[in-house]
């Protein structure tokens, strides 16, 4: 309607006078004539459910028939009369005045009842309305009662808020579409209405005496197309512009390099107090200066055994090395020392550079103090420095008898206080000698450190000795009369002998640890500027530090949290590396631990220095010691996407609970526990504490629903030991599965189905904890859902979060956990949340390009793209992700799962549509997340995006997105529909858009209008219209859809990042990678469309290093791709042979260089992203083995793998129904357009444009279907007379090519004709494979199914010439694969990895 309306303005100029809102005013018939349409559908789409259905539904859809097909009758006849008085000057428009007032009481009564149910009160008004039968009615007519769906409004605001994002969106699209796509055509269209066209190149039978229509349509037609999709445009833009506005409200990306992390460590503490500690008495009572260091120290010895805990998981991840643990690891800052001590990483090397100032110090103190203090983390490390020497010289020098030690430390130190109070300590003290101390300092703790033996104690008296020296003559020039009878005494002890004789060794527990740092602070002179140096432990820290200043819940003590369980599905993937997996080669002599290895050389040697080996030890000489092997295989399998590394992430909320009950019974104010403050922060053991081990085990539970594992467990299979020992080394852990037992009864087998819970005994075996009987085999749909649905009944707690098998978490979020269950708890609308979106890293991104492209689409998606639609859209579902249900919620309203096969193929979206339809809330935090592996190969990132292409496509025909689509409001249906089907729908419709506007200009070409339009419009001068053909697509639109993308990486990783990051993205190609993945959805989406049957497929989650075989590309994108690039190149081919360009080549170039581009990307992709494609040697091999498969001729049993007959009748398996082999066929009628056109293009029919010329070229085209047959007549048929078929085939070459010869002698047929037949022909000919295909029963029936099928194989055996001609010819120069490497392995490369060594098959037992 606002198409119609905009066109009709943009058609009288653009001029709002009487005479357009008239004519403006015919969007009211339209609307009407619509709705009967739509009741028409009713009708027709609800034929066969009539006598399934209930009375009053059946009638409804009738009533409203009757009542759409009478107002539309009314409404069309008011117009028309309206329109009639408009033309006679001597009326009073009676009728036109009725038309407006029945239009707008319609309109306003509709808006005015559709806002007013959108208003929480109003809405309980209008249902105490129901008990007016009237009201009941009018309500029933407009929208069919439900009960799933009722009451399905939101608060006031919240609606405001997306009714405002929608009117934004709106008002862009509709902008856009006047200025940019209406109006600029209106010119043009009518002149080419007004042109009489009277020369065609072809015999026309449509376009002569009706003002051009076709023309009219050929150019309107991609306009259309894109005034549909372009509102997703603007959707993506706005939404992710509002996105990025949200992510920077929430404080997201603050901390987004470990510079930051640096600078703003000392704000830790407090902040995690304030968000991820549970409140302290009296903690927001200290203010004063003194209070508030007293306040920094207490939050500081809170937050260090979290701190330390979280570094210390690092380094069992194998993230950082023991040297990087220890400098990361933050003292307990519970002894008596009055400063915060920080972590040595901060402190590292500040010494050394504060005593280079001071050295080459001329100024006064305080701008030496100034200096220093411009580095906060320097300052700390001298008032760290002085205070700590003065505590440990007083603890280590003996006080019992004689005690001038202690006078002595005390005497410099009242001296060095009182210089600094004076403002003198450069005169009185001199600082160029401070080396000398530090050396004696240092030399002193590097034997305290030591355990006690008599010599050491010899040689720490000497040091102290030394370091008196030194003071006493190298550094003081004080006046030292001031306190002459103390410095007197210490002369005459050291004068004596017996100054510093009796040395009280270091004992105690604090003064060794101060020892040792103090010790480190004074040697590590290099900067830790660069710790952590892995970058996903950087990336890790970042993100946690980050969150600490995010808002979120309050944190409540673990014994008054919410419980939680969760639950992970679990099939048959693998659970544990074995040894022969990771050291089985593939065919380049590569296994998947040589490639871990290089892939994770930091990794690999923190692996090994953590088990006492030396870093160049191999995996051969582990083998002496099985817990090294054990070890290996956890080390391999938490690289992985494995259920050893989902296990292991999620028992983290144990580790977690356990530590923070622990702390919390520990906490001064614990009476009970008889703990003092000292001992508070000491979690050493926490572990093992029975009352933390309690707590925790109250608060969580791991329900891992392991389908078969009783089937795998019989059988003995090695992923049923894996699992058995995940439960040893997990206590915690359970694991659900269906037992099926077979009974033999009256002769008969009977099975019985249990549902079994299991856990791991104090002796390592399977300890039944729950059997329930089931009714039967629970298996009805995909088995995922099933497999979920049958243990949801073992979980427990008020929350449940559900974990996909191949995803992580981290000890960090962990003590997140508790916070976001708060969320349940806390205002998020009108009603209390039910399903809690939680954040997602993608953790396969570095391995390759496409992963990190893979990477960056999801992480866009689950971060700004959820965040949008959770706030302010409302609309956010549950996506397959770590969401947290509210547990009871859920299993009293259907499970987390819908079952049916095929519809629900994808599952996941719709648990979060069947919580929405019975009133519940989604949101979505940021503050905490999980990791989440993807696929890392082209061919598994296809098969994944087909498999959800597909899911969308089934969605479509579900109940659940029916009553959603009903029963949402306007703006909030608009949200909902171009996140889920829309999207799908919208990026069928960009390809679409493609075809639409190349078989226009083809038609123009072919039929030689666009030629005469030109000549007209040179004639006329007319340059709109010029621009009008030339320009269809005003802007390249796919580049908008990385706008989300590209804000995503400004907000979490700044802007210079981001445009590098991009750039880096833009030279690997990644265009080329998104292109291809839009014909994926397109391809997949379609088909389910049109014939159903979308199918779940097992995606593979492995390491993706090895070269994809040619026939395995071309099995999978023959038809998804290469069919459609192949059409899109003859379509441009056609063009340019026969269009006409006024600009010449660079008109052409410019108008069809996007086209180009889509269809290289669709062609070549697959092999462009293939590891070695363009290797000579695997390309020789690659075509050997497509000849082999395409040749073999397959039978009983053989896969499409193997054959390319079996696998040519799996990719016709779709077609099943009489709806679907109609549509193919209308489909396919497209194809015949080439040869009508090119036909009369041929120099040998002259001018001649009868129906003649095309009747003689189908008599061509048998001509050489029959000789096709001739050629490929069947030997085992010919086997008898094999001479005479030869003989035959002979004759018949002759006589065509003589025949060929002839006509190009004596007729006007030349060999530019013979190519033009070609491009004539082969569409023609692959119409009619389509359409016999579709009818596939009835070729088989008349015998021709054969014929087809040869005819089928010639194609394919020709597109995969085509397609690999050039591989061949790239493969010949080395460069190419070297740069093809270089591409895809770039991230690998700039971390300096061996992916080179990897390619080339390298022996990993050679000692590279």
């Amino acid at each position: 309607m606002m198409f119609q309306g905009l066109t009709l303005i943009a058609f009288n100029n653009g001029q709002l006078n009487s005479k357009t809102m008239r004519e403006i005013l015919s969007v009211g018939p339209t609307y009407f004539v619509m709705k009967f349409f739509k009741s028409v559908l009713d009708i027709i789409m609800m034929y066969g459910a009539y006598s399934t259905s209930g009375c009053l539904a059946v009638t409804r859809v009738f009533l409203r028939f009757l009542s759409y097909s009478l107002a539309s009758v009314v409404i069309c006849f008011l117009y028309a009369r309206a329109l009639e008085e408009q033309s006679n000057a001597n009326n009073n428009s009676i009728m036109y005045k009725l038309y407006v007032i029945i239009i707008s009481s319609y309109a306003g009564a509709k808006f005015f009842l559709s806002f007013l149910q959108h208003i929480p009160a109003c809405h309980r008004l209008s249902d105490r309305g129901d008990s007016w039968r009237l009201v009941r009615f009018m309500k029933w007519m407009h929208q069919e009662h439900y009960y799933v769906g009722r009451g399905m409004y939101e608060r006031a605001s919240d609606f405001m808020k997306y009714m405002v994002f929608w009117f934004v969106v709106l008002g862009g699209k509709f902008s856009f579409a006047y200025f940019l796509l209406i109006r600029p055509l209106v010119g043009p269209t009518r002149l080419i209405v007004n042109i009489p066209v009277t020369r065609y190149s072809w015999h026309d039978f449509v376009s002569k005496n009706n003002h051009n229509a076709m023309t009219i349509a050929s150019l309107w037609t991609p306009v259309v197309a894109i005034y549909l999709l372009d509102i997703h445009i603007f959707y993506t833009v706005i939404s992710a512009v509002w996105g990025f506005l949200l992510g920077a409200r929430d404080r997201l990306g603050e901390i987004r390099s470990l510079d930051a992390v640096h600078q703003l460590f000392e704000k830790f503490p407090a902040a995690f107090m304030n968000n991820l500690h549970v409140p302290l008495l009296n903690r927001d009572s200290l203010h004063s200066s003194s209070q508030g260091l007293e306040k920094n120290k207490i939050d500081a010895a809170r937050f260090a055994p979290f701190w330390n805990e979280i570094v210390k998981n690092l380094r069992e991840e194998d993230y950082i090395s023991t040297l990087e643990m220890e400098l990361l690891q933050m003292p307990k800052n519970s002894g008596s020392l009055q400063l915060v001590q920080w972590p040595l990483f901060l402190l590292a090397s500040k010494l050394f550079l504060a005593k280079d100032i001071a050295v080459e110090n001329k100024d006064s103190q305080e701008e030496l103090w100034d200096k220093i203090s411009r580095d906060d983390y320097m300052k700390y490390a001298v008032e760290e420095c002085f205070y700590s020497v003065k505590f440990i010289l007083t603890a280590i020098l003996d006080d019992e008898g004689n005690n001038e030690g202690k006078k002595w430390v005390e005497r410099i130190y009242e001296d060095i206080q009182g210089s600094i109070a004076n403002g003198c300590i450069h005169v009185d003290f001199r600082l160029n000698k401070l080396p000398l101390v530090i050396q004696k300092v240092t030399a002193l703790l590097g034997i305290l450190k030591k355990d006690q033996t008599p010599e050491l104690e010899t040689g720490a008296v000497k040091a102290i000795l030394d370091l008196y020296d030194v003071m006493r003559h190298d550094i003081l020039s004080i006046n030292m009369r001031d306190n002459y009878e103390t410095w007197n005494m210490l002369s005459k002890a050291r004068t004596e002998g017996r100054l510093f004789q009796k040395l009280k060794w270091p004992q105690d527990a604090e003064l060794k640890a101060q020892v040792g740092r103090l010790y480190s602070l004074l040697t590590i002179k290099d900067s830790a500027a660069n710790v952590p140096k892995n970058l996903e432990a950087r990336r890790r820290l970042e993100f946690f530090t980050n969150s600490l200043f995010m808002e979120m819940p309050e944190a409540k003590p673990v014994r008054e949290m919410l419980s939680f369980c969760v639950f992970t599905p679990y099939y048959s993937e693998i659970v544990l590396y074995r040894m022969s997996d990771l050291l089985k080669k593939n065919e380049d002599g590569i296994s998947t631990l040589f490639y871990l290895q290089k892939i994770y050389p930091d990794e690999w040697k923190n692996f090994l220095d953590r088990i006492g080996r030396d870093e160049n030890a191999s995996e051969s000489e582990l083998s002496d010691n099985p817990n090294h092997i054990l070890e290996l295989r956890f080390w391999a399998s938490y690289r992985g996407q494995t259920l050893a590394r989902t296990v292991r992430g999620m028992m983290y909320y144990r580790k977690a609970l356990m530590l923070q009950a622990y702390l919390e019974r520990m906490s001064a104010g614990d009476v009970e526990a008889g703990i003092t403050g000292k001992e508070s922060t000491d979690v050493q053991g926490f572990e093992l504490s029975p009352e933390a081990r309690a707590q925790a085990d109250l608060k969580f539970t791991y329900v891992v629903t392991c389908q078969i594992y009783g089937k795998q467990r019989e059988e003995q299979k090695p992923e049923a030991a894996d699992i058995a020992l995940l439960m040893q080394r997990n206590e915690a852990l359970r694991v659900a599965f269906i037992d099926v037992v077979e009974t033999l009864k009256d002769g008969k087998v009977h099975s019985e189905y249990f549902s079994k819970l299991v856990k791991a005994d104090i002796n390592g075996k399977d300890k039944e904890v729950y059997s329930i009987k089931l009714p039967g085999n629970p298996k009805l749909g995909e088995g995922k859902p099933e497999n979920q649905n049958h243990a949801v009944v073992f979980t427990r707690g008020n929350a449940m979060q559900t974990i996909d098998m191949n995803q992580d978490n981290y000890f960090e979020e962990a003590l997140k956990m508790r916070n976001l269950l708060e969320e349940f708890h806390c205002d998020h609308g009108l009603r209390p949340p039910t399903i809690l979106g939680v954040r997602e890293h993608v953790f396969t991104g570095s391995v390759s390009s496409l992963a990190s492209f893979m990477s960056n689409q999801e992480a866009s998606f689950v971060t700004l793209g959820q965040r949008v639609l959770s706030n302010p859209l409302k609309v956010r579902m549950h996506y397959g992700h770590p969401d947290v249900f509210d547990r009871v919620f859920h299993i009293t309203r259907g499970g987390i799962s819908k079952s049916s096969r095929i519809i629900n193929i994808s599952e996941d979206i719709f648990s979060g549509f069947n919580s929405t339809l019975r009133q519940g809330n989604v949101t979505h935090h940021e503050y905490i997340q999980v990791g989440k592996g993807r696929d890392v190969g082209l061919n598994q990132i296809a098969v994944f995006e087909g498999k959800v292409a597909g899911g969308n496509g089934e969605q479509v025909l579900s109940r659940d997105v029916y009553r959603l689509g009903q029963l949402f409001d306007f703006f909030r249906m608009m949200s909902f529909y171009f996140t889920t089907v829309g999207y799908y729908f919208c990026t069928m419709l960009t390809v679409l858009t493609v075809y639409a506007f190349l078989y226009g200009r083809v038609y123009l070409a072919l039929s030689g209008v666009g030629e005469s339009i030109q000549d007209i419009a040179d004639v006329l001068g007319n340059t709109a219209l010029s621009a009008a053909l030339n320009a269809q697509f005003l802007f390249q639109i796919g580049v908008f859809t990385a706008v989300p993308m590209i804000l995503g990486f400004i907000l979490e990783q700044g802007f210079l990042r981001a445009v590098v990051s991009f750039v880096t993205m833009q030279f690997q190609l990644c265009t080329v990678f998104f292109t291809f993945s839009l014909g994926t959805r397109t391809h997949y989406f379609g088909r389910t469309i049109l014939h159903g049957g979308a199918r779940y497929q097992a995606t593979g989650r492995g390491f993706v290093v090895q070269h994809i075989k040619f026939t395995e590309n071309y099995r999978l994108y023959a038809r998804s791709h290469f069919v459609k690039g192949m059409e899109i190149c003859l379509l441009l081919i056609v063009y340019l042979a026969y269009g006409y360009n006024e600009g010449g080549a660079l008109a052409y170039i410019l108008l069809t260089v996007s086209s180009w581009f889509l269809a290289g990307s669709w062609l070549f992709a697959p092999y462009l992203f293939n590891p070695s494609g363009f290797e000579w040697q695997k390309t020789v091999e690659d075509f050997r083995d497509w000849t082999n498969w395409l040749l073999y001729r397959g039978g009983i049993g053989v896969k499409g793998g193997e054959s390319w007959e079996a696998w040519w009748d799996e990719e016709l398996s779709h077609i099943r129904t009489f709806s679907g082999r109609v549509m193919e066929t209308i489909l396919s009628l497209r194809f015949f357009i080439f040869q009508y056109g090119i036909v009369y293009k041929l120099d040998v029919q002259g001018t001649d444009t009868s129906l003649t010329v095309y009747g003689f070229s189908w008599i061509v085209l048998a001509v050489l279907i029959i000789l096709f047959k001739v050629f490929t007549f069947s030997q085992k048929i010919s086997v008898n007379f094999q001479l005479l078929l030869r003989f035959i085939q002979g004759v018949s070459f002759l006589f065509a090519l003589a025949g060929i010869v002839v006509a190009v002698a004596i007729t006007n047929l030349t060999i530019a004709d013979i190519f033009a037949c070609i491009l004539a022909f082969l569409p023609t000919g692959w119409g009619i494979l389509c359409i016999a295909c579709a009818w596939k029963p009835v070729m088989k029936k008349v015998g021709l199914w054969k014929s087809i099928r040869s005819i089928a194989r010639l194609y394919d055996a020709a597109m995969g010439i085509l397609i690999f001609i050039p591989i061949a010819l790239c493969s010949w120069f080395p460069f190419v694969s070297t740069f093809q490497t270089r591409l895809m392995y770039n991230q690998a490369f700039s971390r300096g990895l061996e992916i080179s060594l990897i390619l080339a098959g390298n022996n990993p037992n050679t000692g590279i």
